[in-house]
């Protein structure tokens, strides 16, 4: 018996119909990957059902794809610490970045069953924080969602980036490796179906940031972006104002007021967070060929190969 948590009946539909998943296969499914993941001498992994089944759904249970999704995400966490792999909720730093608000999922998803919607403001001083500090939220946040968001897990994200504060000290910290990086995350290594992006409040200068990091992009993920100034009709009538907060005429609170509530969960998470000290890849043990995980993002270093077989 598989310890997961049950969904509802509305979930469970999108799960098998979209999915893939057969509630009664699940534990096979399950004992395929932990023991493909015994086998990876590399591989400090977590064993939780709720963890690895994420990866499962995520990937329409393709063993294959999930298995890719694993091995990066904990190559990457291990190749880039600072960015990928909160350890301390209680970090000073951490929580005055968290209570700024740069990113923030909305508490009702898309028509109360929906995606989830995330919603990200280039609104922290560039002159005091570097991006890669200000994403670390990002990344935690995601693998909270992992383990306790259903709506995201089965019905995946949705993505506002707002870029009506973003400054030219904001788009000089936005490089070609860091946008390959969390392009990297988001698609590669993190299981979750990526429904839309709106680009929002976007100026001059954010035209000609997109001519760098669309061509990273999946064309899938391509095809599912939308770029608009400040004229947000298309999509509050997309999103509904019922699911978007006060700041774009919503009906749920501010994102800044959510940012403050959000306090309680890094709290209530505290151990989880902790135990991710134990996890990552030992690269030196990976077997097969050197993976070159730094030319994903065009600069120079090497991994071992990622190896799914």
């Amino acid at each position: 018996m598989a310890n997961i948590k049950p969904l509802d009946d509305k979930l469970q539909t999108v799960a098998i119909e979209e999915l893939g998943e057969v509630p009664k296969r699940i534990p096979e499914d399950l004992l395929a990957l932990r023991q493909w993941l015994q086998r990876q001498p590399h591989l400090r992994y977590r064993d939780d059902d709720q963890f690895l089944i994420q990866f499962l759904r995520g990937c329409k249970y393709s063993l294959e794809r999930a298995k890719e999704k694993l091995d990066m995400y904990y190559s990457l966490k291990t190749k880039y610490p600072d960015m990928m792999n909160l350890l301390n909720v209680h970090d000073e730093k951490f929580r005055a970045i968290s209570r700024l608000g740069f990113f923030q999922a909305m508490p009702k998803p898309l028509n109360g069953i929906g995606p989830r919607i995330g919603i990200l403001q280039f609104n922290f001083s560039a002159h005091k924080y570097n991006i890669e500090e200000m994403f670390q939220i990002v990344t935690a946040m995601h693998e909270l969602m992992i383990m306790q968001d259903p709506y995201a897990c089965i019905n995946g994200i949705i993505y506002i980036v707002d870029y009506a504060k973003a400054t030219a000290s904001h788009y000089l910290q936005l490089t070609p490796n860091f946008c390959k990086k969390i392009l990297s995350f988001m698609e590669k290594s993190m299981p979750f179906r990526i429904k839309s992006v709106y680009y929002i409040n976007t100026s001059s200068a954010a035209q000609q940031f997109f001519k760098i990091i669309v061509p990273f992009m999946s064309e899938k993920l391509q095809k599912r972006l939308h770029v608009m100034g400040d004229n947000l009709q298309e999509m509050q009538q997309d999103l509904t104002l019922q699911c978007l907060p006060k700041d774009y005429g919503g009906e749920m609170p501010s994102v800044a007021e959510l940012a403050l509530e959000y306090d309680k969960t890094w709290n209530d998470n505290e151990e989880f967070f902790k135990q991710n000290a134990n996890f990552g890849t030992n690269e030196s043990l990976r077997p097969g060929k050197p993976l070159d995980i730094d030319g994903l993002f065009g600069v120079g270093g090497t991994f071992r190969k990622l190896n799914v077989d």
